[in-house]
């Protein structure tokens, strides 16, 4: 079993266990994609008030307050961040790309693809959210601290080595997971919640058995030339990567036992017989009840145990460390309080310090259970780590 976060020896960590480094910095506030209809930029001529685009500054500066402000702050420990450079974005996207980014900011700006516009200050706020997520990483390696929140945006999830997708420039978890590998670890889980298939992080690593890739996420198949993955249950990986691509589409509606359920069946064994020696959650609350990019009904106590869980997989796997890497979350304000309650089951707090403001429907979880089965037995009967199980 795995015991630390690197195969090289590492310092004594110098601040608590129960201590969250957080990073983030304010450049990342410079990044706005317009308004329009819902996030397609465009005016119809008949609507009074256009919103903003769903990704926009306002999601993030309730989290920022509620963790600066809120009665989760003791536990927190603030970090600046950093522009990524060139050569630390090409060990995971390609030059190509790359440069099309770079091309696309000199001439003033484009739409990238569907939903996803690079304006003036985006690209310069990608390279903050990639070198940030970066810093978070290197903060665990070095033995400063053993969990590290990138708290970050653009989002970057959904960008492939060679292409933007769902308002994601830079694969940020997935630069920290190449820079984790370069640095001496063996095997890194990557445990996606984020509403929305996590297919550039799985794109990434879709050949590696370094990398087991991980995504529950709400059964919306394809949405076109940027996402032509499904996330089916079906997308395993390739070559030395079969088997270590393991996707959850959930019903609409799952919910907080369903989720929970989900975790308990499928990620816990996964990550048990995967034994990695670092572990990257990648989260996004726009799986929660009230998010308008997703179905899915999450409420603080099904985020809350989810941080529970994964930090009791770190404890048992990684010797603690854990990064958490933010993504989607377009509710403004309850985006926020899904985020603290993760965080506090992330320190296993004995209590909530934080009681659920809105009100939800009651859960049926018998459907999701009936799902999550059928996706157990199938990896049981085709992906040779889980065989015997």
């Amino acid at each position: 079993m795995a015991d630390s976060c690197s195969s090289a020896p590492a310092p004594e960590p110098v601040e608590s266990a129960e201590c969250i480094n957080v990073f983030w910095d304010d450049g990342m506030l410079s990044h706005e994609m317009g308004k329009g209809v819902f996030d397609t930029g465009m005016d119809p001529g008949f609507l009074d008030v256009l919103e903003k685009h769903p990704e926009n500054s306002d999601r993030v500066k309730n989290i920022l307050s509620i963790l600066r402000r809120g009665p989760i702050s003791s536990y927190i420990s603030w970090h600046s961040g950093r522009p990524a450079l060139i050569s630390e974005l090409l060990s995971f996207h390609t030059p190509d790309y790359i440069n099309e980014l770079v091309e696309a900011d000199k001439a003033g700006g484009k739409m990238i693809c569907a939903g996803t516009f690079l304006n003036a200050g985006s690209w310069d706020t990608a390279l903050l959210a990639a070198g940030t997520t970066l810093l978070a990483m290197k903060h665990i390696l070095e033995g400063h601290g053993k969990i590290a929140y990138a708290l970050v945006r653009p989002p970057g999830h959904h960008a492939q080595p060679t292409q933007a997708d769902g308002y994601c420039f830079l694969n940020n978890a997935g630069v920290a997971v190449q820079l984790a590998l370069n640095s001496g670890c063996e095997k890194v889980v990557v445990i996606d919640i984020d509403v929305h298939y996590g297919n550039g992080t799985a794109e990434g690593f879709y050949q590696s058995n370094k990398v087991l890739t991980i995504s529950l996420h709400m059964n919306h198949g394809s949405w076109g030339p940027s996402h032509p993955q499904n996330g089916s249950i079906d997308e395993l990986g390739e070559g030395e990567g079969f088997g270590y691509n393991l996707n959850i589409p959930l019903p609409n509606g799952t919910g907080d036992k369903g989720y929970v359920y989900a975790m308990n069946e499928l990620v816990v064994p996964a990550t048990q017989k995967f034994e990695p020696n670092m572990i990257v959650l990648v989260v996004g609350q726009d799986s929660s009840a009230f998010d308008p990019n997703g179905r899915q009904c999450l409420t603080m106590d099904g985020y809350r145990e989810i941080g529970r869980i994964v930090r009791s997989l770190a404890d048992r796997h990684s010797g603690g460390c854990l990064l958490i890497v933010q993504e989607g979350g377009y509710q403004v304000t309850y985006s926020a309080y899904c985020l603290h309650a993760t965080l506090e089951g992330v320190l296993n707090l004995p209590l909530p310090l934080l009681s659920d403001p809105i009100a939800y429907y009651p859960e049926d979880k018998a459907f999701a259970v009936e799902v999550i089965q059928s996706i157990k037995k199938y990896q049981n009967d085709v992906i040779p780590l889980f065989k015997g199980s």
